[in-house]
């Protein structure tokens, strides 16, 4: 293998590598030096995180997702976003479709650049829990929206050290030994939440976060009765809109709607990640 056809996709502000690998033509031994070298930022293409589309006996197709430290994650919004739309523009599966992923099975509808994705019910959420870190105490609600996510409710997000606290708690032994996703966020006076986070994984603050936003949506509609849909404005200004139906603490046929977008198609050469 020494040249390998890829997307560059953006999900709201996340960016990923999407290969079709249908045929098998990544070697799994050496995936994980792989990943981190073609995701890493100025050396080679650079990403948020890698997909791989491949086949399905049950749905359309089945993904495996990949952060930029070359670990898989169970689930990514923005990153299933753009699956998504890969798969319709190469004729993998049609404008409505359905795929796996380790959190369950994901359904799309595509649109243009946007995607609507239905996805797999949370997990029980955590709200109002006492938390400390060397420095600092808060309270954070948690809920696992196909990952993990630790909510942190702030006054004002532009100050937010995002990366230094963000790494504590991502780290901290209460989440152990897996680790969580953090996000800050802060409430706007037309009933949109603002957020950021620092991702797990990537292990910085990164433009956007679709299970994050999720997670962020539940928490709020929870703390105020907003009802659905709740708009999350992620720090690259994009919007993703959640819709949702909610009994009491438990939340169900969650869709998260937001763009994906093709950003360029091209050819990795070897030199990409072998340096």
């Amino acid at each position: 293998m020494d040249k390998l056809p890829f997307y560059k996709m953006s999900g709201a502000g996340n960016d990923f590598i999407v290969i079709d690998n249908r045929n098998h033509i990544l070697e799994e031994p050496a995936m994980e030096n792989f990943i981190i070298k073609v995701c890493a930022r100025k050396m080679s293409a650079g990403a948020d995180g890698l997909i791989l589309v491949e086949n399905s006996e049950t749905a359309d197709f089945k993904w495996r997702f990949f952060n930029s430290d070359g670990k898989p994650a169970d689930m990514c919004g923005n990153g299933a976003r753009c699956a998504a739309r890969f798969a319709y523009e190469n004729k993998i599966a049609g404008k409505t479709l359905s795929f796996e992923t380790a959190a369950g099975l994901v359904e799309a509808e595509i649109s243009k650049t946007l995607v609507k994705l239905k996805m797999p019910d949370p997990g029980p959420p955590l709200f109002d829990a006492p938390l400390q870190t060397d420095d600092w105490a808060m309270m954070y609600d948690f809920i696992d929206t196909g990952v993990p996510h630790a909510i942190i409710r702030v006054e004002d997000i532009e100050s937010v050290d995002v990366t230094g606290i963000g790494r504590k708690i991502r780290f901290h032994e209460a989440f152990a030994p897996k680790g969580t996703n953090v996000n800050f966020i802060s409430y706007e006076g037309d009933g949109d939440v603002s957020m950021r986070t620092y991702e797990r994984g990537v292990e910085d603050e990164t433009l956007a976060c679709g299970t994050g936003a999720i997670a962020s949506a539940l928490v709020k509609s929870h703390k105020t009765g907003q009802n659905s849909p709740i708009r999350v404005i992620a720090r690259s200004g994009s919007v993703l809109t959640i819709h949702f139906k909610r009994e009491e603490n438990r939340f169900y046929d969650i869709v998260m709607e937001g763009d994906a977008r093709i950003v360029y198609a091209g050819v990795l050469w070897e030199e990409a990640w072998r340096y």
